[in-house]
């Protein structure tokens, strides 16, 4: 710049160095700005940060032989409090904040949030967004762990809003972090200012054969048989949660005394933690109602509410609104008397008087608001099968408490897939609790999950599936639904009983009913000591009951022993003793509901109704279940969007679920005909006519497997033309009838039909009745015993009257098939033959034997576990155990035989069977030489010549100019000679019209 200004002004570099800018201390001019210039210095030493130092303090202890660890001061500095659990490699974080502004409600708005994130396990979500999302039902529940023990113990009138927030930080999987983020929470409270009746200590007991384990692991709760989750302070129980195995009230009442001292030992640490790191408790201003303003409204309302409770004639809704109305008288007299201070606490105050006059009658004269004794349970009503065409359903009514439950059963796909930090990932039993609001006649909407649904149907849940039989025997995956048609008090027990009959109605072998009840608590406390001086007990208790007492004591069982409880309170902690006191009571009123229950439904129910719905578990290999389902799911898909039934796969296994027997019949023949199954003799099948010959129509079926339908196996009656009786692309059921020595399967369709004249329910001779394989099809509800004990199989009587055949010798009954043929034929097969198979294969395979021509029977298996049908042996099933026989090559049965020694007629129309059975000499054809083709026709015995003797087997000369084969048996002998006479008779005709005949043995 300098430079450029010399050049452009010649005459400024001639200007002294005293009278320049830089000189007179200005800058130098630059965008226009004139300004002192800075004295140059050396640059200073560049500035490091300093360490921060993060005060900690920490406690450790131990308890069940665990080290837990509480630490506070180094993460969320900012939070009214903050501690850190630790067990193991499993952290656990927990705040608490208050709201710094005066409260105007009349109630404790605390809100707790219990949240897993899957970076503890160290996991992306599988989700689209690759993040969390809405809480799901387990946080919700784990919420619900931590402010169930925490919310009795803050000061009364203390209305500021209070946020807990709770966070796993990292999880090692062996410890569910539920219990660690109670104590974490607790340990919080103590730290900051807001003021709490605290510490409390949260413990986990389980049992394994019998012994107690403290703080057990996710492991060893899979093997226990309790799951008891146990909150107190130091003298005094302040929330229950138990999941058991019908544990009896003995062992249950002596975890709890276990869990006890082994819970206080919380405490300690978490005192000293708070004397380290603590802030002074703040005063916060409690909206007390005054005592002035409470005998004012006392005196007003008072003997009317006595009135009101006195009259067991009212019910929820009239007692109510008699209650509304001398509010609003008293409303109306503090107006006119201008008590402004009475009238904003108005309806706290005459909730608190009610609660006096309720409570006063109960003690003193054990009588209840409707009038009942302390430990009588209301009037019940149960019907099961409330809606037939429903898997289950069942209403259950408890005074005016009204639930109707519903199940549906699924496929174990079905399944809901969890993504928890611990615990299995799917769950099969899932029990949805809904609370609408027109069951308490309120106007509200519907929104997501609701915490107070969730536990409910979770507390259900575990009390239901303690009976369910195992995952091994009964795969499928189950829904209870619960609706509340109204509700006047212990809602989820109602659903426990409910569900219960669901599941009977529903067909599922319960081993027991489930039934619960509500135990209440009313006591007297003495206010200067704060202890309880007298109290009572209710049993089954009403939603005003619940509102006024002391305790909502939520216990569900079998006869056996208890399966869930669920205990919540409202004073800050109640006696040990006296919560084992409730046990008795709870038990003798759970009986009573009980008896209602086993009179109305007492054994998964019988249903046999084409329109109750169906499952089926099939067995096939993988292969076939890729065949199914097609490319990228589209043959799945297109079979359950024409059917409407589902359809889940899994490693070998495929399960069916149709809304009823129809559905389940067009799927079941769907899977057949892409699939396949094994083919028997004597099994029906559904095929598709592909082409016709002159001799007959190939039929594909049973997953594309291609059989011969011969033209004399279409009708009883004689057939001229294939195209008269079918076509191509016609579907048709027919039987399978054997197969011949090339293995291709001959089918029937006459077999299939009654003979004209013949009594339908006869079986058709020459062939057996249809049998066919079904698969393992529960009816959603069947009884095995009547089902299967009168289901015997025709085919099971015919197999078993074999052995009892006379004057059959199957040693020397059997005949072996020839193929009548041209002589250029056999030499075109021969030359055919070498080409396919070793040199050294096909001359070693020579060889039969004239007076032993027998084919070869495959030995007698047991067929039973090779069915593709699983059979669980669980439910009533339609699947009847019937023997079948499984084509072989080569193989005949002895049909005729059969039938004759059940007295069947055996003379009759062996010339038009499609094949002769084994041992079948009953009537004979003899054609007169010269024999011709036209006079060749089955049934007919000639006497033929041995023409020429090849490798594979014998040219045989039948006169009239006709040759044929006859092959080698693979053991047979090599002592036929030329010019040898066998006696032959033609028992059917080959794919391409050729006769085919069988060497007789006359002796």
């Amino acid at each position: 710049m300098a430079s450029m200004a010399r050049r452009a002004h010649p005459l400024l570099s001639n200007i002294p160095h005293f009278l320049t800018w830089r000189s007179l201390g200005f800058r130098t001019i630059c965008c226009g700005r004139l300004g002192f210039a800075t004295q140059s210095q050396p640059d200073p030493d560049p500035v490091v940060a300093g360490t921060k130092v993060l005060e900690t303090f920490r406690e450790e202890f131990e308890i069940g032989s665990r080290l837990i660890s509480f630490e506070t001061g180094k993460i969320a500095r900012f939070a009214n409090g903050s501690v850190v659990m630790g067990m193991d490699e499993t952290k656990v974080l927990s705040t608490v904040a208050s709201a710094k502004g005066d409260s105007v409600r009349d109630f404790l708005p605390l809100t707790v949030d219990y949240q897993e994130k899957q970076f503890a396990q160290g996991v992306i979500p599988n989700t689209f967004m690759r993040r969390e999302g809405a809480p799901k039902e387990r946080e919700l529940l784990c919420g619900r762990i931590i402010d169930r023990p925490i919310r009795p113990l803050f000061p009364a009138g203390f209305y500021h809003e209070v946020q807990v927030m709770a966070s796993v930080l990292s999880s090692d999987g062996t410890q569910d972090p539920d219990v660690m983020a109670a104590n974490a929470t607790s340990a919080a409270l103590m730290l900051s200012d807001i003021p709490w009746g605290g510490p409390i200590g949260v413990i986990r007991i389980g049992r394994i054969s019998g012994k107690f384990i403290v703080n057990p692991t996710m492991d060893e709760l899979s093997l226990s048989d309790l799951n008891l989750i146990y909150a107190c302070t130091k003298d005094k129980t302040l929330m229950i949660d138990v999941q058991a195995r019908e544990i009896s009230e003995k062992d249950l009442e002596a975890g709890l005394r276990l869990a006890h001292p082994e819970a206080v030992k919380y405490l300690e640490p978490q005192i000293r933690l708070a004397a380290k790191a603590g802030k002074r408790k703040k005063e916060y201003k409690l909206s007390l109602i005054s005592d002035r303003t409470l005998e004012k409204v006392g005196n007003l309302a008072e003997a009317p509410i006595e009135s009101v409770f006195t009259d067991p004639s009212y019910g929820k809704f009239e007692r109510g609104e008699a209650l509304d109305k001398i509010t609003q008288d008293v409303r109306r007299s503090l107006e006119e008397q201008c008590d402004e201070e009475s009238l904003k606490v108005l309806p706290k105050t005459v909730d608190t008087v009610r609660k006096k006059v309720v409570r006063k009658r109960i003690i003193n004269e054990g009588f209840r608001v409707d009038g009942r004794q302390l430990d009588e349970v209301r009037p019940v009503y149960c019907e099961a099968g409330s809606f037939p065409i429903l898997h289950g359903s069942s209403i259950f009514n408890r005074g005016d408490t009204q639930v109707l439950c519903t199940v549906t059963l699924g496929a174990p796909g079905d399944a809901q897939r969890l993504e928890s930090l611990v615990g299995p990932p799917t769950k099969r039993f899932m029990l949805h609790y809904s609370f609408p609001p027109f069951s308490i006649n309120e106007v509200g909407k519907r929104v997501g999950l609701n915490r107070r649904e969730v536990g409910h149907g979770t507390l259900a849940e575990k009390a239901l599936l303690a009976v369910l039989p195992p995952e091994d025997d009964f795969p499928y995956t189950v829904r209870v639904n619960s609706e509340v048609m109204a509700s006047d008090g212990s809602t989820s027990m109602a659903t426990v009983c409910g569900g219960s009959m669901a599941l009977m109605d529903a067909g599922i072998p319960l081993r027991e009913h489930v039934a619960g009840v509500s135990v209440g608590l009313v006591s007297e406390v003495d206010p200067t000591t704060g202890m309880i001086k007298d109290y009572r007990i209710l049993t089954d208790i009403l939603g005003l009951e619940d509102h006024l007492g002391d305790m909502d004591f939520k216990i569900a069982g079998t006869r056996k022993g208890v399966t869930a409880i669920q205990l919540d309170i409202k004073p800050a902690g109640i006696p040990l003793d006296i919560i084992c006191e409730c046990l008795e009571p709870a038990y003798k009123g759970r009986l009573q509901i009980l008896d209602h229950m086993e009179r109305e439904i007492n054994a998964p129910r019988t249903q046999n109704e084409r329109n109750s719905p169906r499952l089926a578990t099939l067995k096939f290999s993988n292969d076939a279940l890729r065949r199914l389902i097609g490319p990228l799911g589209a043959l799945k898909r297109k079979i359950e969007e024409e059917t409407g039934a589902r359809m889940s796969v899994s490693d070998g296994t495929l399960t069916i679920v149709a809304k009823n027997q129809a559905v389940m019949e067009k799927v079941l023949e769907k899977v057949d005909f892409i699939v396949g199954r094994e083919i028997e003799i004597g099994g029906i099948y559904k095929g598709v006519v592909s082409s016709i010959k002159e001799y007959g129509a190939f039929v594909e079926f049973n997953g594309g497997q291609q059989g011969l339908l011969h033209i004399s196996e279409l009708s009883h009656e004689p057939v001229s033309r294939i195209s008269d009786v079918v076509s191509v692309g016609q579907q048709l059921s027919l039987m399978c009838i054997g197969q011949d020595v090339r293995g291709n399967i001959k089918l029937s369709l006459k077999a299939t039909s009654p003979r004209p004249g013949a009594d339908t329910n006869n079986v058709v001779e020459g062939s057996v009745p249809p049998v066919k394989e079904e698969p393992n099809i529960w009816a959603s509800v069947g009884d095995v015993s009547n089902e299967q004990e009168n289901q015997n199989s025709p085919l099971e009587e015919l197999s078993g009257n074999k052995s009892k055949m006379s004057g059959v010798n199957p040693s020397t009954s059997s005949i072996s098939p020839i193929l009548i043929r041209s002589a250029a034929e056999c030499d075109e097969e021969e030359k055919s033959a070498a080409l396919s198979q070793n040199p050294k294969s096909a001359t070693s395979n020579v060889g039969a034997s004239k007076s032993n021509c027998k084919l070869k029977k495959s030995p007698p298996e047991d067929h039973a576990n090779e069915s593709p049908f699983s059979n669980s042996g669980l439910f009533p099933t339609k699947n009847v155990k019937k023997p079948k026989r499984v084509l072989q090559k080569e193989e005949e049965i002895d049909f005729n035989s059969i039938l004759k020694s059940l007295g069947a007629d055996g003379n009759k129309h062996n010339s038009s069977n499609t094949h002769t059975m084994n041992g079948s000499t009953d009537q004979e054809d003899e054609v007169e030489a010269p024999i011709t083709a036209k006079k060749l026709k089955i049934g007919t015995k000639i006497t033929a010549k041995v023409y020429q003797i090849r490798a594979r087997g014998l040219v045989l000369d039948l006169g009239g100019g006709l040759r044929g084969m006859y092959r080698f048996e693979t053991d047979g002998k090599e002592d036929f000679e030329v010019g040898d006479e066998l006696r032959v008779e033609c028992s059917s005709f080959s794919s391409k019209g050729i006769p085919v005949v069988a060497l007789v043995d006359d002796q």
